[in-house]
């Protein structure tokens, strides 16, 4: 009570000076008024000498606490400058911290969480290690300690923050009423945000060490130049002696350091982060690699769209090897890679596997479709199938590489292209109908022989049938599409190609083997047509022989048209030759013949010379135009003329030999044999053997 009033009255005078801040004196009389007990001024000075003593004494001792709370904040200044201790014991202190609460947590005891002073330092000396690799005074690589000391740090910096964040969640609803406790969740939030600056600092440091790991590696053989320029320089000069390293290049070292990295980035819940630069670096470097190795130029739709045949003909097989390079080298390098890179997260390693190899495949597939959507030809077929073939082989590869639920979406879309391509290459074949129903022209080929537009079936389709098992396939596909859409219906399915087949000895006819017979046949009714364009019976048989010769000796030479067709198939051809042979002989040799006939010449047994001269005469003059005009035609199968010639040699020869034998006397020596009889024997077969070669030839 005594001390409080002591500071009351110790506090007037102080009011006083503080008000009267101007030289204006103050009225006593006022100031008794105001104060009725006032004392008189002898008493006042005294009272207020007697109260000036305990002020003194006051101010005193708050300059002394004063004193001693500078010394305090002197000490509390001075501690840090006292020796650090070193980031690898403060990293033990931590680890056992950690472990003392991780037993905590096991044993599940909840118990308030006291944040002791070695966190601060050691988030203190974390900072200064990474102003040392900011600043260039430490650098990732150099040192497997100090690397190694970071991934650490990191490590338990994510582990804190867990343990505080987890800390503060539980005994959030606990807390709630509890002022004390709020003081400490206010410290572990203060605490937590702390410790997330330094983390998201590491981890900025660390991420961007991943990814320039990630860059600097990648195709570490990359050429200056285009791939194809590459491979063409090879081609001109030796092949190089040093092998290219084996996709995807990344070395043991590197691979081990982006394996820590990730783990921690991944521990520290960056994961997207992580998988983000991975994904990005690894998508870069397969086009990067695919361009500049393999020689494989990205193309939109469009630029597909307009391209000539001949230029986009060159991409195709660069397309080709791009895709059997992929499957067979870097799809399993890449999955080697992503698995020694995040091995321990079997669900990171799908994510990112699919990811990438996603959209490789998908920029391939695009350029597979592009092509089956240009404009249809004949000669675009072949093409065709080698895409459909390495799409086709392509599949059960990705099958083994990737899991079912990657490769679900991959083998679909790449299902969904390759069926594409197969289309295509159906109705380019199938456009074969309306070449040859479109080839009506009415100037028939010189010779009789034979016709381009049998050499061009027969020379397409004989390259065709080498692609047979794919052509098989695709029909088959084709078939089952047509099967399923009610408002078509397969041309070879209809019960008229059946019964042309019925020479097949097997009842159910593939789709292909039909539509190749139905070609066949669309090529024999155009031939049978352009054959009566000829005014010379004998030459429209020429004309038929001649290019059913060639079809014959076109499917006899490929295994895989003969396959088809069937022996049956070719001895009814070789019949129908025959026939036409047969004609030929009537048509040209038959008049021939009856002027060396015995029938007719003699009268009561005496042989009319008249009439015998002629016989001999009416042979030179046919033998000698058969001769003009045959010589002119022509017969390329070498076997087919010498069979022509044999064959006229052998019905023509006798018979003049036996005429000009039995009849010759009868002409008189001399200027009349010289003027009937104009050949032997062996003339006439000299001259056969001018037959059928396409060159004019007069007389000898």
């Amino acid at each position: 009570m005594e001390k409080n009033l002591n500071d009351n009255s110790s506090s007037l005078p102080q009011k006083e000076e503080n008000i009267n801040t101007d030289d204006t004196p103050h009225s006593p009389v006022l100031e008794s008024e105001d104060k009725p007990d006032a004392k008189p001024d002898g008493e006042t000075e005294k009272a207020t000498d007697s109260e000036q003593v305990p002020e003194n004494e006051e101010s005193k001792e708050e300059e002394e606490n004063e004193k001693k709370e500078e010394e305090k904040e002197e000490t509390v200044e001075t501690q840090p400058e006292s020796p650090v201790p070193s980031l690898e014991k403060v990293s033990e202190e931590i680890e056992q911290f950690l472990v003392t609460l991780q037993q905590n947590v096991n044993a599940k005891e909840c118990t308030s969480l006291e944040i002791p002073n070695f966190i601060p330092v050691f988030l203190h000396l974390v900072e200064q290690k990474m102003v040392k690799y900011d600043t260039g005074e430490l650098k990732w690589g150099e040192t497997i300690e100090d690397d190694s000391s970071l991934l650490e740090c990191a490590n338990r910096i994510s582990r804190l923050m867990n343990h505080f964040i987890e800390y503060s969640r539980l005994h959030a609803e606990e807390e709630q009423e509890d002022k004390d406790k709020d003081k400490v969740k206010g410290k572990i939030d203060f605490m937590i945000n702390g410790i997330s600056v330094i983390q998201q600092r590491v981890i900025s440091f660390l991420e961007d060490e991943f990814r320039t790991l990630m860059e600097e590696s990648r195709n570490p053989n990359k050429p200056d130049s285009k791939g194809k320029q590459q491979v063409a320089d090879f081609s001109e000069s030796e092949p190089p002696e040093e092998p290219v390293p084996e996709f995807p290049g990344f070395a043991e070292e590197t691979v081990a350091s982006l394996n820590k990295i990730a783990r921690e980035m991944i521990a520290s819940g960056y994961e997207n982060e992580c998988c983000q630069v991975y994904a990005l670096s690894r998508r870069h470097a397969f086009e990067d690699g695919m361009y500049k190795l393999l020689g494989y130029e990205k193309f939109s739709i469009d630029e597909v769209q307009r391209m000539q045949w001949e230029a986009l003909e060159r991409e195709i097989p660069t397309w080709i090897n791009t895709w059997k390079e992929c499957t067979s080298v870097w799809f399993p390098g890449e999955r080697k890679l992503v698995e020694m890179v995040f091995g321990d997260e079997a669900e990171t390693v799908v994510s990112l596997m699919g990811d990438i190899s996603r959209t490789i495949v998908i920029q391939l597939l695009n350029f597979g479709e592009s092509v089956a959507m240009t404009k249809r030809a004949g000669e675009k077929l072949f093409k065709l199938l080698d895409m459909y073939e390495t799409l086709r082989d392509a599949i059960p590869i990705m099958e083994s590489l990737f899991p079912d639920d990657i490769m679900g979406e991959i083998k679909a879309e790449t299902t969904s292209a390759k069926c594409r391509l197969g289309e295509a290459a159906v109705l380019i074949f199938c456009d074969l109908e309306n070449s040859i129903k479109s080839e009506t022209g009415k100037t028939p080929v010189a010779g009789g022989a034979v016709h381009p537009l049998t050499r061009y079936i027969m020379n397409y389709l004989r390259l065709a049938c080498e692609y047979k098992d794919t052509l098989e396939e695709v029909f088959k596909e084709h078939s089952k599409i047509e099967r399923a859409d009610s408002t078509s219906r397969p041309r070879y399915e209809t019960e008229e190609s059946r019964a042309k087949s019925e020479n097949k000895q097997k009842e159910d006819v593939s789709p292909f083997a039909a539509q190749l017979m139905r070609v066949m046949e669309l090529l024999d009714s155009n031939l049978e047509g352009k054959a009566k364009l000829y005014k010379d019976v004998a030459l429209s048989c020429i004309f038929m022989m001649n290019n059913g010769r060639y079809i014959v000796q076109k499917i006899k030479g490929s295994a895989e048209i003969y396959e088809v067709m069937g022996e049956t198939w070719c001895r009814k051809r070789s019949t129908e030759l025959r026939t036409y042979h047969k004609n030929y002989q009537v048509e040209t040799w038959s008049k021939i013949l009856s002027y060396l006939s015995p029938k007719g010449l003699s009268d009561h047994g005496k042989v009319q010379k008249p009439v015998l001269k002629e016989r001999f005469k009416g042979f030179n003059a046919a033998f000698e135009e058969i001769h003009k005009t045959q010589s002119m035609w022509v017969v390329s199968d070498e076997q087919l003329q010498s069979e022509l010639r044999v064959s006229i040699s052998a019905l023509v020869i006798p018979a003049y030999r036996s005429f000009l034998g039995r009849f010759s006397q009868y002409l008189d020596p001399g200027r009349q044999t010289e003027k009937y009889i104009k050949y032997q024997a062996e003339d006439i077969e000299t001259y056969i053997d001018d037959l059928f070669d396409g060159n004019p030839h007069g007389r000898r």
